[in-house]
């Protein structure tokens, strides 16, 4: 790990010589005689990796490395956040002659000549002392072949799906009789348990996504548990897969209260709910009293866990306690083919001889053998290379009894520096946490993990990152986005312990469990998690002599007297992320001081916020993320050229004046041309071609724009944008407030909107959008008179088309079945205000899933057939005129969703009342 640090400060002092040559000045040489050594030292670093010279008087020459890298680090960030404040004060003292802010500047260019001078000795000895070490045999690497596995993109064969997994299919059919059984009155409990590794999470998936299991239950939740147990947090996750809440009963109902409504619901269904990864006994405790034994017979909850005796406290018989067996001796080598050698069998006797050597160290644990293959898919196919490993291997194990965490460190150490790096700080996120795949890639890049290759786009590269952790086994894919790529994925929790035990080893994070913990000297990102509330962070801090670098918060910990506080810990800050910040945040008016600072997100931030105009001088902001009820943005935001993603959905920029034009200069959106990521509301800012010179975006959306920005520069700035990923364009004219925010499910009632729709429409000048040929993820909320009847004014690769409020009389699915690739569509909020809609013979082919939200007019679906052959989702919600379900709807013979809410009630009694056929496959499908 040092390798990265060493390496990761190398590039960044090689950047700021590039871009600051004139603020270090004479100190310049210096600088470079630093930089020189620190490369070199990492090319020693690396020698000692791929030599695997784990000794502790090893660890102590590396840890003195370290220990310089952090201070020189510390040393040329201070002085350059002086040299910043510097620069302010001489901005207020302009009449002075030049000669004077030369003198001012003399004493910061003396400090830090002779402290780099001192930094460059402390590591010329610490290079000369490697003999007193025992490290002469050391050599200046100029690669490794762990360095190359990501070294440039390549189309690797899919990864093993967890559901693939071999050697699970008995205890499937076991765990399913469980859960089957008919003769079980009222709700019952059972269990899985096991020791950790051994795929709990993965045979209950298993289960719980078979076809018949879910026809079997009238309703199902999934639910992650962990060790931080947050009861109303648990209801809450279930409540929202089971049924339907208001906006103001998510935000404001306790514990009791949501646990009441849930079991009212679930007392009249026959439920599937599964908890997984349960670690006390006091969950089921707490939690039982929401889940109805009187509910209709059949009814179940699943618990998964790795002790016995919490099986035993939920479950009323052992008949429902499945223990989970180690793999025996053939299904481990099938499960280490498939991840290996990527589902084929295709091997030599030399290296099938080697490889069972390998699957017997991993003593029947699946988890160690998925990882341990995916270290081996990245090998060459040889003696030599897999001998490698063995002996790697029994190194390990022989550092203690512990073989599956022995192995999860071999393919830690197996990885790159820089994929070192991205494994250990996913172990910053919370226990089986959901981790945004975007967000989690722009942390990585504000960190510095990302290494450029050429042109290519970091974000790109970043993703590369993630798919190789992926195919190693090291992360799990949670879910995918429609075009395929990684929405979100999740560490398993004995990877994250690895995580954070190396990280604490390396000083890589701390994780501030407990407030009176003895922290090491020196802290460069401290973590935060859920369970610690309203507690003053600095307290931790003032033991530590180097500056922090990373905050991430998961609980609400900083409020206005703490970030006073934090002041002197965090002015050399380069991401702050603040993760669960409760409503009402005060933005800190001096976050402008944080000129280091990469990355911001804050959440929660209440309403009605207004950032300072210090933001402006956020000059290496990267990603700026804000989520509230209503933001105000300077303009000074314009002045952040690295900016490359800024998301605040309801966030407003503020106009610049005239005045402020002819002193600072025209400020605008153009300005920032490194912006990947845009969602605004729209202003003032639109005005103009400005937005068509964004040309590497990759994702735009706009709220709440005024028809009076829909002018013809917009629509061919809109054009331009040809690299776009995703655009979603929100255009209101007379409008309520509410309108767009209950669109946003932010409010609790839905206002009554009046608009001569034969007078209005909002969207006339859009362009086609044959040219966007990445574009998959297309979002239109507005007036339209008509959808576009040729094809080629769609996006050719459209995965996804939502229309809001477009007030189509036309029926739009007379032009849409013909969209070849379209697989999701949602029609919402009097997008079509026709009475009767009809899905043709042979179209929608590649439709999954169908949204119709809201249309208030609409009295008639039809469906014939050979029509939406591909279906599996179709959700009808609050359409109250439409009284019957869609002719044609048990024909979708690959349904296997069927939502309805305030739609087709009448329908359904009367098939129900008869007790026909119809209502049993009806009720399989129905949730």
């Amino acid at each position: 790990m040092a390798e990265g640090t060493v390496t990761f400060f190398a590039e960044k002092l090689s950047n700021l010589i590039l871009q600051e040559a004139s603020v270090f000045g004479e100190v310049e040489g210096q600088i470079k005689l630093l930089r020189n050594e620190l490369e070199l030292m990492g090319l020693f670093l690396r020698d000692v990796d791929s030599k695997r010279v784990y000794e502790e008087r090893v660890k102590a020459w590396v840890n003195q490395i370290r220990s310089a890298t952090h201070e020189a680090e510390d040393v040329i960030d201070e002085f350059i956040l002086n040299m910043d404040h510097r620069k302010r004060r001489l901005n207020t003292l302009k009449f002075l002659p030049t000669c004077v802010g030369m003198i001012d500047k003399l004493p910061f260019i003396h400090e830090l000549d002779s402290r780099v001078k001192d930094i460059n000795a402390m590591i010329g000895a610490i290079m000369a002392n490697r003999s007193k070490y025992g490290l002469e045999g050391l050599t200046a690497s100029s690669s490794s072949t762990a360095d190359q596995a990501v070294s440039h993109k390549e189309k690797r064969a899919p990864v093993v799906e967890e559901s693939d997994v071999v050697g699970i299919d008995d205890g499937a059919q076991k765990v399913k009789q469980m859960l089957m059984k008919e003769e079980t009155v009222g709700r019952s409990v059972a269990s899985i348990f096991g020791m950790g590794g051994l795929g709990k999470t993965t045979l209950a998936k298993k289960v719980y996504n078979q076809r018949d299991v879910e026809e079997h239950f009238d309703c199902k939740a999934w639910v992650y548990v962990s060790q931080e147990f947050r009861a109303r947090e648990i209801l809450l996750a279930i409540a929202l897969q089971v049924m339907s809440l208001s906006d103001e009963e998510k935000k404001e109902m306790g514990e009791d209260e949501l646990g009441k409504k849930l079991c009212g619901y679930l007392g009249e269904k026959k439920y599937l709910v599964v908890m997984d990864d349960v670690w006390s006994s006091e969950v089921w405790s707490r939690l039982q009293p929401h889940f109805p034994d009187q509910a209709k017979d059949g009814s179940i909850v699943l618990i998964t866990t790795r002790n016995k005796e919490i099986a035993l406290h939920a479950t009323d018989s052992e008949a429902f306690i499945y223990e989970l067996r180690l793999m025996n001796e053939d299904e481990s080598w099938q499960l280490f083919l498939k991840k290996a050698f990527q589902g084929t069998s295709t091997t030599t006797p030399e290296l099938e001889g080697m490889g069972k050597t390998i699957v017997t160290k991993c003593k029947g644990l699946p988890l160690a053998i998925v990882v341990l293959g995916g270290l081996l898919s990245t090998k060459e196919k040889t003696k030599q290379s897999w001998e490698k490993v063995l002996a790697s291997i029994e190194w390990h194990l022989d550092q203690g009894p512990e073989s599956c965490m022995g192995i999860l460190a071999l393919s830690y150490n197996d990885l790159p520096y820089y994929l070192k790096s991205c494994f250990l700080y996913c172990g910053i996120f919370p226990e089986d946490f959901e981790i945004d795949a975007c967000d989690l890639i722009k942390l990585w890049m504000a960190e510095g993990f990302i290494q450029r290759r050429g042109k290519e786009r970091l974000e790109d590269i970043a993703e590369d990152y993630m798919q190789e952790l992926i195919h190693r086994s090291l992360i799990q894919v949670a879910d995918r986005r429609v075009d395929g790529g990684v929405e979100s994925c999740r560490m398993h929790d004995l990877l994250r312990d690895l995580a954070i035990s190396q990280a604490k080893d390396a000083n890589f994070f701390e994780v501030h469990e407990n407030m009176d913990s003895t922290f090491p000297i020196s802290i460069r990102r401290l973590v935060i998690p859920q369970n610690l509330i309203n507690h003053d962070i600095s307290q931790c801090l003032h033991n530590s002599s180097s500056q922090l670098r990373t905050l991430v918060s998961f609980s609400g910990t900083i409020g206005k007297k703490s970030w006073g506080s934090l002041q002197e810990h965090i002015k050399l800050l380069t991401v702050l992320n603040l993760e669960e910040e409760v409503g009402g945040h005060v933005f800190p008016r001096d976050v402008g001081q944080l000129i280091h600072l990469k990355f911001l997100c804050i959440k929660e931030l209440g309403s009605h916020v207004k950032l300072p105009s210090s933001i402006g001088r956020l000059v290496n902001l990267q990603s700026l993320d804000l989520e509230g009820d209503d933001c105000n943005i300077p303009h000074s935001i314009w002045k952040l050229k690295k900016l490359r993603h800024l998301e605040c959905p309801l966030g407003k920029v503020s106009s610049q004046s005239q005045i402020n034009k002819c002193v600072n200069g025209y400020l605008g959106v153009e300005q920032l041309t490194n912006l990947q990521t845009l969602s605004l509301k729209g202003g003032s800012w639109l005005e103009g071609d400005g937005l068509g010179k964004l040309t590497q975006l990759r994702s735009l959306r706009l709220w709440e724009c005024s028809t009076s920005y829909l002018k013809t520069e917009f629509f061919e700035s809109i054009a331009k944008l040809t690299v776009l990923e995703i655009l979603d364009l929100s255009f209101n004219e007379g409008h309520t407030k509410k309108t767009l925010v209950n669109r946003l499910g932010l409010v609790r009632e839905k206002k009554n909107v009046t608009i001569d729709h034969h007078n209005k429409t909002l969207l006339p000048g859009l362009m086609p959008f044959s040219h966007h040929a990445y574009l998959y993820d297309l979002s239109l909320f507005g007036m339209l008179e008509k959808l576009p009847e040729q094809i080629e004014f769609y996006p050719p690769k459209l995965l996804k088309l939502v229309l809001w409020e477009c007030k189509l009389t036309d029926d739009p699915m007379m032009i849409l079945k013909k969209l070849p690739s379209l697989r999701i569509l949602e029609l919402r909020y009097d997008a079509y205000v026709g009475k009767k809609m009809v899905c043709s013979s042979g179209g929608f082919l590649q439709l999954e899933k169908l949204e119709l939200s809201e249309l208030y007019e609409l009295e008639e679906l039809i469906v014939e057939r050979g029509a939406m052959s591909s279906m599996k989702t179709l959700e009808i919600h609050y359409c109250y005129k439409m009284k019957k379900l869609p002719h044609g709807l048990l024909e979708l013979t690959n349904l296997e969703k069927l939502s309805l809410r305030g739609s087709c009630h009448k329908s359904i009694k009367e098939i129900e009342k008869a007790g026909e056929e119809d209502w049993d496959k009806l009720r399989k499908i129905m949730c």
